[in-house]
Order: C-alpha cells, then sequence, then structure tokens
C-alpha cells in the first residue's frame, strides 16, 4: 500500500534502519535515533544501464510525502530519455556552484578588462573608481542569478540619488548595464535588469559649461578680453600654449591634454585623434589655422623631444593634469562661473553659427558630434574636411580680430540653421 502522510509522521526509530515503501521505488528510511540524528530520509530506488542504484532525495518533514513523489516522478522522466537521476544530480548542483560563483563584480571586472584596448586609460580608471566606490560594496557579492532590477534600484541607484549625486546615479546605470549586456552575450547571465529601470531616477538637472554668456555683442568684447589675458599670462609657457591653442580648435579639454607629437602632420596641417580618446570612439581629423600651428612651432621647441605636446611637470610621461587649463583660466582672474575650458566649445558653437553664419553640420563636424547625411548616414572622420579647414582659418582670424579690438559683428540668426 502506498504510504499516508499519518504513517510517514508517526513512523518510530527502532534499533535498526528500517524501510517504509511508497510506490515505484521511492521508500522512506527511518534510522535508529541512537546511532544517527538524520531521522527519516526518502530515497528512490531505480535501475540504469543494468544496476541497481539510489538517489537521495531529502529528509522528513523537510521533503513532504507529496514533494518527494514529484521528485520521484522527475526522476523516472529522466530514466525514460536515459538519463541517471544522480548524475544529473551531480550536474546541477555543480551548475548552482557555478552560478553562486559568477557575481556581479567578477563579471564587471572581466568587462573592464576587456574595454582596455576601446577606453582611455583615464576613462577606465575612473570606471574601476566608480565600481569600487558605489557598485561593489552594495551588490558585488551577489551573484547574477539572484540579481534584480529592485535590487540594483534599491541597494545601488537611490543611495546615490539620495546623497544628491543624480548626475552619477544615471552614469552608473549606464555602466551597469554594459555590463549585464556583455554578460547576456557571453551567456552568464539572463538579461540585462536596469531595461526595468528607466524613468526610475530623478532626470539629470541641464547644465552648461560656463562660456562668457555669448549671447549678445558685449560677450564677444568678453571673449576678445579673455584672448589678450591669455596671451599676457605669466605661469608655464607649456601651459599658456595650451590656453592659447585651445580656442583655436574647439576641442574637448581631455583631448587637447592627451594631445601627442605623433598625432600632428605638420604637412598637412591636421590633427588626427585616435578613436580611444574620443567621446563617440571614432578618430577624429581637426583642420588646423596658421594660427594654429604658429602655437604648434613654438610649443615644439619646448616639448617636441618628448610624446605629449603638455607633458606634466612632473613627468614627462603623463600629460597635465584635466584641472591645469581651469587653474590657467583661474589665474588670469576668472572665474568658474565665468568660463571653464570645456566653454570654448560652446563659445564656438554660438559664435560660428550666429556671427561667422557657418553652417551648422560642418561646425557639428568639426565638435565631432553625430551627424548624420540626408539619408541619415553617419559622416567619416574627413567628411567636410575642405569645408571644415575653410571655417577654422575663419575662426581663428575672427578671434584675431576680436583680440586686437576690433568692431564685434552684430549677433543675428543662421540661414542654415
Amino acid at each position: 500500500m502506498p504510504l499516508t502522510d499519518a504513517k510517514v509522521k508517526n513512523a518510530k526509530a527502532k534499533d535498526k534502519p528500517y524501510k517504509l515503501h511508497d510506490s515505484e521505488g521511492l521508500f522512506l528510511l527511518v534510522a535508529p535515533t541512537a546511532k544517527t540524528n538524520r531521522g527519516k530520509r526518502w530515497r528512490l530506488k531505480y535501475r540504469h544501464l543494468g544496476k541497481e542504484k539510489q538517489l537521495a532525495i531529502g529528509t522528513y518533514p523537510e521533503i513532504s510525502l507529496a514533494e518527494a513523489r514529484i521528485a520521484r516522478n522527475s526522476a523516472r522522466q529522466l530514466l525514460a530519455k536515459g538519463i541517471d537521476p544522480n548524475e544529473a544530480k551531480k550536474e546541477h548542483h555543480a551548475q548552482s556552484i557555478e552560478q553562486e560563483s559568477n557575481t556581479f563584480e567578477k563579471l564587471a571586472l572581466e568587462w573592464l578588462e576587456r574595454q582596455t584596448a576601446q577606453l582611455a586609460e583615464t576613462t577606465r580608471n575612473s570606471l574601476s573608481r566608480r565600481l569600487s566606490n558605489n557598485v561593489f560594496p552594495a551588490i558585488g557579492d551577489i551573484p547574477l542569478s539572484r540579481l534584480s532590477s529592485r535590487l540594483i534600484l534599491e541597494k545601488v541607484l537611490r543611495p546615490i540619488e539620495d546623497r544628491g549625486a543624480i548626475d552619477l546615479a544615471h552614469r552608473i546605470r549606464v555602466t551597469i548595464s554594459q555590463i549585464l549586456r556583455y554578460g547576456v552575450s557571453c551567456g552568464i547571465c539572463d538579461r540585462d535588469y536596469t531595461a526595468d529601470l528607466k524613468g526610475a531616477l530623478k532626470p539629470i538637472p541641464r547644465k552648461h559649461h560656463a562660456a562668457l554668456d555669448t549671447e549678445g555683442t558685449t560677450d564677444q568684447q568678453k571673449v576678445g578680453a579673455l584672448l589678450r589675458a591669455i596671451d599676457g599670462f605669466d605661469g608655464s609657457p607649456i601651459v599658456k600654449c595650451a590656453l592659447r591653442l585651445h580656442p583655436l580648435v574647439a576641442t574637448r579639454p581631455g583631448e587637447l591634454r592627451h594631445a601627442k607629437w605623433d598625432e600632428i602632420d605638420f604637412d598637412t596641417a591636421t590633427w588626427e585623434v585616435p578613436a580611444g580618446r574620443m567621446k563617440m570612439k571614432k578618430p577624429h581629423i581637426i583642420p588646423l589655422s596658421q594660427q594654429s600651428i604658429s602655437i604648434l612651432n613654438e610649443l615644439k621647441k619646448l616639448t617636441g623631444s618628448g610624446s605629449y605636446l603638455f607633458p606634466s611637470i612632473r613627468t614627462a610621461a603623463k600629460p597635465i593634469s584635466d584641472n591645469t587649463m581651469n587653474a590657467g583660466l583661474r589665474r588670469l582672474g576668472y572665474t568658474k562661473d565665468e568660463i571653464v575650458s570645456h566653454g570654448w566649445r560652446a563659445i564656438f558653437r554660438t559664435l560660428a553659427d550666429e556671427v561667422l553664419q557657418e553652417r551648422v553640420d560642418i561646425i557639428e563636424a568639426q565638435l565631432a558630434h553625430q551627424v548624420s547625411d540626408t539619408l541619415g548616414r553617419a559622416y567619416n572622420r574627413t567628411s567636410f574636411l575642405k569645408e571644415r579647414r575653410k571655417m577654422m582659418q575663419h575662426w581663428a582670424n575672427y578671434l584675431d580680430g576680436l583680440k586686437a579690438g576690433a568692431k564685434v559683428i552684430q549677433f543675428h540668426q543662421n540661414a542654415n540653421g
């Protein structure tokens, strides 16, 4: 007769182990209490490849009679497919151990290691610090199989948001997404849980880099005054060259700081920035005006024997720090609310469009923003090179005029905008 719940519950220990049989090979092994405290254990007797074997299912009352029968039926289904239930159990156990060892931190470090070829060293170090400071302490040791959208939001993103670092919370959400998508592609995790978190964080407050408020004719005069102040800079001659060159090229400060001499082609008057240093991760060609070439010729006498155009004062193996150019502007008496080095891009974008009436798509291409043609195809690094060269020379001449105190040009709406 098959077992009942009452019979299993009331089974008493004897001097020797004994079995209570259910059906289809399932039985309850009752151990003597004097010899072991393991009590009542479920077992399944079966044959595989002509050999009699037993499968340990679990102990009672942790595993009920109904649950033991479900386990028996699952084992018999495996046998019907020619699979040994014990071998399947071992494989499942090994997979469970592997899943427990596949933590978020392990995956993140593997992903970060694979970014070596794509990311600049400074960017990679910054990502590593963000993960170590904000993510690993919260979810680093959690297996990927137990990760969830809620965990990421409550353990990682909400605490960052609550301390006022909203922009950082958004950046870290993107980084976690990149890591999980890498895990999905490798078959290590099931999905990108951050996909469920869109809209869960507060929006990033819009910020603009201080750029002398270039919205009227008076501000053009401010630009001229700043250029004259830079010419009078009495600090490091290397930093002075950086401050003079930056308005002429309008790159991101990091792209300029890390510029190397082997990227400069004096014959063609171009500077080619490698993909790893560009925000869009695509190489970028910057045409150099006559004024830019003149500054580079001066600078070459100072740093041309090394790798970087603007080496650090401490070691030629590294460029000037990310604060050096801003510190130079502060030394000239300008506050961070008036101008930051990144502000030259906004100044160029505004004045080239609304004063010089350059085409917006050419300006955007010069700034290395995503630009597409009428069919939606992205332009490559050589797009508009001829037009951009003409524009940058026009821009350099215009800045010379502002610096000399020439009459400013009135703002007006660019017909190309």
